[in-house]
């Protein structure tokens, strides 16, 4: 398999993005299942440890990353955790500085398989802090710190992993019985809370916009109307004519930067820019492995993430299409987020950021 993104000029991450959560295909019911439940904990620790390839064959850290990329319910981040825990488990390194050589090569490959995706950086960041700090592994011999670098990896793909289920938790006290909750397109994490809010017999209306130009809140609603959660799907212009409805704004993000915003899938920030100005909260879902070094001044002050739009009709070629995928809010315009690091205010990001990558 290529060992680069063969289109540099499309993101990866929102073509995956699309295969997964977009509009209905053939095998949207198997998808949905996997999207909701995920794998049972002991096939998660099975899958996990016996990866998608056979590890005498020759290894491609790339490779590794896209076979389990292919998983619905997988985060990015997680897909490239666990590439690199497969990475020690395969190396022929015999002393420690080639091995943390290997695994510092595999990570820079996996950060240039796409530049625009923020939590695959960020997550081949946390892993190499995470897994090779130590003050200890220098004194043991190579095969027990080996172990020790092993064990470390696997660890942290499966706190990553579970990542989801606790911010669902954390939630929960925040959805009270009758409200309304506006819904950006589709986000797992997002969906893990609602489904969670479901499971404990709260009563409550979702709003959910279609999410285009990939139509990812089709996907949202049909799983919500699976739950038995009344929902209701709105074009994406109809957010402002329906936001005195709502009690409260719930999005995910692609990657929350050290100011305390996000970036997120096009469309969040005018969303929040709306219910701030009719005091509405924005209520913000993430994972840890998102949170990155970044520091946006404005909206193109980032990475451009671009993805192909169909408008259905031909478009004359004199007519200038924009097709980035997402936007910057900024901290002023959230309320809180919920992370498997607790709830956070925007304020409180940076703290968090110096003691992950510290």
């Amino acid at each position: 398999m290529a060992t680069r993104n063969p289109d540099s000029n499309i993101s990866m991450y929102y073509q995956t993005r699309a295969a997964h959560h977009g509009v209905v295909t053939s095998d949207w019911l198997a998808q949905a299942q996997a999207a909701i439940g995920g794998l049972p904990e002991d096939s998660a620790s099975e899958s996990y440890a016996s990866g998608g390839e056979e590890e005498n064959k020759s290894f491609s850290v790339v490779s590794e990353f896209n076979n389990w990329r292919k998983q619905p319910e997988l985060a990015e981040a997680v897909a490239a955790i666990r590439a690199l825990a497969s990475v020690i488990r395969s190396s022929q390194a015999t002393t420690m500085m080639e091995l943390e050589i290997e695994l510092k090569r595999a990570s820079d490959l996996l950060k240039s398989w796409d530049t625009t995706s923020i939590s695959l950086a960020a997550g081949c960041d946390l892993f190499m802090r995470h897994v090779t700090r130590t003050s200890a592994v220098e004194y043991e011999d190579f095969n027990s710190a080996k172990s020790r670098l092993l064990e470390r990896a696997e660890k942290f793909g499966e706190i990553s992993y579970k990542a989801r289920r606790i911010i669902g938790m954390l939630c929960q006290d925040f959805i009270f019985d009758g409200c309304t909750i506006l819904v950006h397109g589709f986000s797992r994490v997002v969906l893990e809370a609602l489904m969670t809010a479901a499971q404990n017999n709260k009563l409550f209306r979702v709003l959910c916009t279609e999410g285009r130009p990939d139509r990812t809140g089709l996907r949202l609603s049909n799983e919500l109307a699976k739950l038995d959660v009344p929902v209701k799907l709105l074009i994406d212009s109809a957010v402002a004519y329906i936001m005195d409805e709502v009690d409260m704004v719930f999005v995910g993000a692609d990657g929350v930067v050290e100011s305390g915003g996000i970036i997120n899938m096009m469309g969040t920030y005018q969303i929040a820019l709306l219910a701030k100005s009719m005091s509405k909260p924005v209520y913000v879902a993430a994972e840890s492995y998102k949170f990155a070094r970044l520091y946006p001044l404005d909206q193109k002050d980032m990475v451009p993430a671009l993805r192909p739009i169909d408008f259905s009709v031909p478009i004359p070629s004199k007519v200038e299409v924009e097709t980035s995928a997402r936007d910057y809010t900024p901290p002023q315009y959230l309320t809180l987020l919920f992370t498997d690091l607790g709830v956070l205010s925007p304020s409180a990001v940076s703290d968090e950021l110096i003691r992950l990558y510290l």
